[in-house]
């Protein structure tokens, strides 16, 4: 008999599974270890008298994912032959696990104060990670000649054994903070916890901080508000709560191996004040965060402001390290009740690995997927120094990156929607699905070809005033009126004519929105606590969404005094409809099983949650491995 794990998990990468295998090989306990579509299963001999010991390591040790819902035990037939063992192929870019932050805060550790912290299991590794294969040599660790202890760390049994960029104090990378023309340096712990409380003390005094990471480049400072695209990080977990308002998976999935981004709702009055209604939170993931949000604790500093960047900029104060490192998008995850999914990001999904495909090179948004014995790997088109394929795909916006004699483009709605049908395996079946980051568009796939029901409609503002004035009978004085009375909307309207706009962004322009962007939109939606909207047009002419009709529904609402929040909130809510009535069209015509949604401006909680409710009755297939916003769109060209 064997004494077998279940863990649930619908997410396909295999850090939790090789994490599990670390500790059985450690307590040398045969088993087998196997990850399913939706769950990890643990086959342990249950004769072994070290399982329970085991088991116990498993329950104070393994990582919190946030991909993690439930575990199981039970007793089945067979016994396991043999101890199992784990690959380690590409690296990972998560936040600490449990075991290493305890020995990066314990004064006997190697490890006390060192940034540079990680097992093969967590930590940033991707940053320096240069090409394929993923050895030392081919990051920019090999410049680093790890110690004794650290070697034999990587040979031995435990959550170190093979790790790829091992290193200590001992044998570790010095680190210094420039300030003016002062440098420190730090090469041992009392120096490197001096560096962090200087540097902390810096952003208390209202100083900026440059500090090069292991996820790269991070710009702190204190803030009377938060930037677009910037990040509050909480600093003290027994505050969370305090300021934030979060259910239960969003506190868990803020502290779990994953360390996501979360759009949230600030509670405490006085960030609202500062912040806003919502913002962008995230808990320190990695060596050199953890050790800044430590002293910025202890200065009473419960969070702090952060800007991550893809090059270094100028600031008061600077951490830097003499190894280059790589750049990854962060993930932002979207929580809604007992729905969660990745937004947007490369950061967790990326690098990663289908067991199925064609053999397609697929090139998207600076992604490739490349073809091989085992599946398709994706990854950053930097890291491979060849391939070989048959066909090329390339998203259709992008110069083309390779040469080749069967070179095609594909549109990005298209790729995205063929992602989420391919991460579930529906080759063969009917669906229809609907794409949302920029222009929506409805899509059909009748189990070999996608098709385009309603194409997406670029918008121009070019000619809108014109366009508005024509759109039906008596719009004509609806302009004049504006031009006469309204000369703040009119001048609006000119701005958004003259330049090059989206639609939201020109939503957004008329809303007088300080952020003119769909976040902007969807962050003023946030902020309304009531029930029903009203009606926006949204009515699609000849086979196209109406983007005159939609901005001249606003201009009205905006005459009679509507307010920007019930008008932000109304718009989603309408786009809810919008979507799911021409869905269940769409649906009902062509006799499709499923339904689709992909694209990240599904990631909205008006809008999501208008779908959710208008679709109860037919559950949507999203993406689970990989975001739901563009960067998919690499998965989905293996397969158009």
């Amino acid at each position: 008999m064997a004494f077998a794990l279940e863990l649930m998990t619908p997410f396909s990468q295999p850090t939790i599974k090789n994490y599990l295998i670390s500790i059985v090989r450690r307590f040398g306990i045969k088993a087998v270890i196997h990850q399913q579509k939706n769950k990890i299963i643990c086959a342990f001999d249950s004769h072994d008298e070290n399982l329970q010991a085991c088991l116990e390591e498993i329950a104070a040790t393994l990582p919190a994912s946030c991909f993690l819902s439930k575990s199981e035990h039970y007793e089945m037939d067979g016994e396991p032959e043999s101890v199992p063992d784990f690959e380690v192929e590409y690296p990972v870019a998560l936040g600490l696990c449990p075991s290493c932050q305890k020995e990066m805060f314990d004064p006997s550790s190697k490890r006390y104060y060192y940034p540079f912290t990680q097992c093969t299991h967590c930590g940033g590794q991707y940053a320096f990670f240069e090409k394929y294969p993923y050895t030392r040599e081919n990051t920019t660790f090999s410049y680093v000649k790890p110690c004794p202890t650290c070697e034999e760390e990587a040979k031995s049994f435990g959550r170190r054994e093979k790790q790829v960029l091992n290193s200590c104090h001992t044998c570790g990378i010095p680190v210094k903070l420039l300030h003016k023309d002062k440098e420190r340096y730090a090469n041992d712990a009392g120096s490197f916890r001096t560096m962090f409380e200087v540097a902390a003390k810096a952003l208390r005094d209202g100083k900026t901080l440059l500090m090069k990471t292991t996820m790269g480049y991070r710009c702190f400072y204190r803030a009377e508000k938060v930037k677009p695209m910037s990040v509050l990080m909480l600093t003290n977990a027994m505050k969370i709560t305090d300021y934030c308002s979060l259910i239960n998976d969003e506190f868990n999935a803020l502290l779990s191996i994953e360390r996501p981004i979360l759009h949230v709702a600030l509670k405490d009055e006085s960030m609202r004040e500062t912040f806003g209604t919502s913002v962008d939170v995230k808990y320190p993931d990695e060596g050199f965060s953890i050790l800044l949000a430590k002293e910025l604790t202890l200065l009473g500093l419960d969070y702090i402001v952060y800007e991550a960047l893809e090059k270094p900029i100028e600031a008061d104060f600077v951490m830097d390290f003499d190894l280059e490192i790589q750049h990854q998008s962060d993930m932002r995850l979207f929580i809604n009740k007992d729905i969660k999914f990745i937004a947007s990001g490369e950061r967790v999904s990326f690098p990663s690995r289908l067991p199925y495909g064609t053999d397609t090179l697929s090139i998207a948004h600076g992604l490739v997927g490349i073809k091989d014995d085992r599946g398709v790997l994706f990854d950053q088109m930097e890291r491979f120094s060849s391939a070989s394929t048959l066909k090329v795909n390339q998203i259709e916006t992008e110069e083309p990156a390779v040469e080749s004699n069967n070179f095609h483009t594909v549109s990005l709605d298209e790729a995205s929607f063929m992602s989420v049908i391919a991460e579930h395996n529906k080759f063969g079946t009917k669906v229809v699905g609907a794409y949302f980051q920029g222009e929506p568009s409805f899509l059909y796939y009748d189990g070999k070809k996608v098709i385009r029901v309603v194409p997406p409609k670029h918008f121009s503002g070019e000619g809108i005033i014109e366009a508005m004035r024509t759109l039906r009978e008596g719009s004509d004085r609806l302009i004049d009126n504006i031009e006469k009375n309204h000369p703040r909307i009119y001048e609006t309207l000119l701005r958004i004519e003259q330049g090059n706009v989206s639609l939201f962004e020109a939503t957004a322009m008329l809303l007088e929105l300080e952020e003119e962007s769909f976040e902007g939109v969807m962050k003023e939606a946030l902020k309304f606590i009531g029930k029903g909207g009203l009606q926006i047009d949204t009515k699609v002419e000849d086979n196209r969404f109406n983007h005159v009709a939609f901005l001249a529904s606003i201009i009205s609402y905006r005459l009679a005094d509507v307010g920007s929040v019930y008008l932000s909130y109304s718009i989603f809510e309408s786009f809810g409809d919008y979507f799911s009535e021409l869905l269940s069209e769409i649906k009902g015509k062509t006799t499709a099983t499923d339904i689709v949604l992909c694209g990240s401006y599904f990631a909205g909680q008006s809008l999501f949650s208008r779908l959710q409710r208008n679709l109860k009755n037919t559950p949507v297939l999203m993406n689970v491995s990989y975001p739901i916003g563009k960067e998919n769109c690499v998965v989905g060209g293996v397969f158009l």
